[in-house]
């Protein structure tokens, strides 16, 4: 007897974005292990015959050609097991391209759910490729040689349960698909997912998912992509999680390099035994929907004034206490996961890292060590280089050194200062006129020697610049603005400081803790200019733009809300009321809104990068802006505040 319990597997294979082949063979070694396993039904990814991260290439008949023909070799290659299979892939059905889940077993195509719910924000824009479920018209579709019905309503009834399936942002909807799949019998629902990592965004995910089974008394078996797939703006972190109305069986490892199976199972007499004494939920299968509004009559507020009497964190992407270190460490992750993925893809000897002795190049080799470990390749594959200018300080050069030296990297030092004034002379510049050209000169030759130095090295150069600078277009175009990947691009310069002390409190040895604390007090600063006399940094970065603490402010509500400048403006008197006089804020938010439309064109160019938190400048994903759009609008709302 099997009690009621029906074994189940949320699979995480290693994928090659595009590469169809590779993927099926990698799902057929997962399900013969499943099987062996004693495994019922099992479930992967969202894409997992493509790899989600396609972008444009689902347009291409070649690759919707192969994806068919890679399930035809897993129908082959798995007729002679028991195991019930639920691979996604893009199906063409009439002139539409869904997003589907393909149910399978022994050789057949037993049925093709439909996503309903295609994300079209921020990262996602699935809208671009594929067609709802909604506004589909068949109910069957012709697939390798079958026929089979096609929906987002499909329930599979097997001797021991009833399953149905929704896909990645469904579950996320007002009402899932998979509320109205257990009211009408589904006993466990799967989902396959290609959500990617951000910050606090898992544990919303587990929420959501604990919530969504226990509301329907449910087995929830997810599934996401993980390693292999693109990371040019986002990471995904492959994770398995199996509930059983409401509680955890069993997760798997977020962030491995590993192919992934986990098993567990669900008692579905267990599931059957609660839907008969939850008698909401007989009641809910029963009650007829739709709503009816009652309409309430106010007086206007007219012009009273707003008295805030809630309170705003001056430091939003800042958590306090316990949080904050577990932010630190899941960003680490995200960076390590990305920088990983494109380390191996692009089969790179080394990576190449200009180290300055400031916080943002810091961060960037931290990952760099961490990602080099985690894939278990020597340190001395990464190649520190420090570049001495003409604003060098000793603090910033002898910290520079100090730590590449305690991190056992391979260090590099190239002064700049003889080709800088090389080039001075052959474009008719005087090297006493520090102006806009005599600091970008320094920065083009710095960018130029990383990259030359990974062509000469078989490697990548690592983009230290942080989501801070990049908003205010505080960077050197085609200087220090490029790279080959940039870890650090969507981490808010408040943040980088925490970043680089949890490390230091928590991964690394004694000299290189010390190391790293004095770089967190060293005042942040490009280094273009002359020291002062006593050889201290004269050019303060915050002194020219703007404290980052007030940018990050606005960055976050700008971005993250789309508030206007009056609203941001409101808030930052409230949070800041202590720090900063109103007309000291308004000051900077000009500058933050004039330099933010200004610089557009160097962030539509920006080289990949991994989006870490819940905002992000990349021209592909979160933010795409026209460069010649008018600031006009906002910063005449800025004028006319008070201050």
């Amino acid at each position: 007897m099997d009690y009621g319990f029906v074994k189940v597997a949320a699979a995480v294979p290693r994928v090659k974005v595009a590469n169809c082949k590779f993927n099926v063979e990698r799902i057929e070694n997962l399900v013969a292990i499943a099987e062996g396993r004693g495994v019922e039904i099992i479930v992967f990814p969202e894409m997992s015959i493509t790899g989600y991260t396609c972008g444009d290439l689902f347009g291409q008949q070649l690759l919707l050609d192969e994806a068919e023909r890679g399930l035809m070799q897993l129908l082959g290659n798995t007729r002679h097991l028991n195991v019930i299979v639920i691979v996604g892939m893009p199906v063409v059905v009439g002139a539409t391209v869904i997003n589907a889940a393909v149910v399978i077993q022994k050789g057949k195509v037993l049925g093709v759910a439909a996503k309903t719910f295609l994300p079209n924000y921020k990262e996602f824009y699935e809208q671009r490729w594929f067609t709802s479920s909604s506004l589909l018209t068949a109910d069957s579709v012709r697939l390798c040689g079958q026929v089979v019905p096609i929906g987002a309503n499909l329930l599979f009834e097997t001797p021991v349960t009833t399953f149905g399936i929704e896909i990645c942002e469904d579950l996320w909807a007002t009402v899932p698909p998979s509320s109205s799949l257990a009211l009408q019998g589904a006993e466990i629902l799967f989902n396959l997912s290609a959500s990617n990592e951000s910050i606090g965004k898992h544990q919303y995910l587990r929420s959501l998912i604990s919530q969504q089974s226990a509301r329907c008394i449910a087995g929830y078996v997810y599934a996401s992509c993980g390693f292999g797939e693109s990371t040019t703006d986002v990471v995904f972190a492959g994770n398995s999680l199996l509930y059983e109305n409401g509680s955890l069986l069993a997760s798997g490892e977020r962030f491995s390099l590993e192919e992934q199976l986990v098993v567990s199972e669900i008692d579905v007499e267990r599931l059957r035994a609660g839907r008969r004494m939850n008698t909401t939920f007989a009641l809910n299968q029963a009650c007829p929907g739709g709503t009816k509004t009652i309409r309430i009559a106010t007086e206007p507020v007219g012009s009273k004034e707003l008295t805030l009497t809630r309170t705003f964190d001056p430091h939003p992407f800042i958590p306090q206490g316990k949080a904050l270190d577990e932010r630190c460490e899941e960003i680490l992750s995200i960076q390590v996961g990305g920088l990983a993925q494109r380390l191996t893809h692009t089969q790179a000897k080394t990576a190449v890292v200009g180290i300055s002795g400031g916080l943002d190049s810091t961060l960037a080799l931290l990952v760099c060590i961490k990602t080099f470990d985690k894939l278990g390749w020597e340190r001395k594959r990464i190649l520190g280089i420090t570049m001495p200018g003409f604003g060098t300080t000793d603090r910033t050069y002898n910290n520079a050194l100090s730590l590449m030296r305690s991190l056992g990297v391979t260090i590099r030092e190239i002064s700049i200062k003889e080709a800088c004034l090389q080039h001075f002379k052959d474009i008719g510049h005087d090297a006493s006129v520090h102006d806009v050209t005599y600091e970008n000169a320094q920065a083009r030759e710095r960018t130029q020697i990383l990259m030359d130095i990974a062509n000469q090295t078989g490697g990548l150069v690592i983009g230290t610049g942080d989501v801070s600078e990049l908003a205010l277009g505080w960077a050197t175009y085609n200087g220090d603005h490029i790279s080959m990947y940039g870890v650090n691009a969507s981490i808010p310069k408040t943040l980088v400081k925490y970043l680089v002390q949890w490390v230091a409190a928590n991964d690394v040895d004694e000299v290189s803790k010390a190391t790293l604390l004095d770089i967190v007090d060293t005042p942040i600063s490009p280094e273009l200019t002359p020291a002062d006399e006593a050889g201290n940094i004269q050019q303060k970065t915050e002194d020219l733009v703007g404290p980052y603490e007030l940018h990050d402010f606005f960055l976050y509500y700008f971005l993250r809300f789309g508030f206007r400048p009056a609203k941001i403006y409101l808030l930052a008197t409230q949070a800041f009321k202590e720090r900063y006089e109103g007309a000291i804020i308004k000051k900077w938010l000009y500058t933050f809104f004039r330099r933010f439309f200004a610089q557009q064109f160097k962030r539509s160019c920006l080289p990949d990068g991994p989006k870490v938190g819940s905002i992000s400048i990349s021209p592909r994903g979160d933010w795409r802006m026209p460069s010649d759009a008018s600031a006009e609008l906002w910063l005449k709302e800025i004028e006319a505040l008070p201050g």
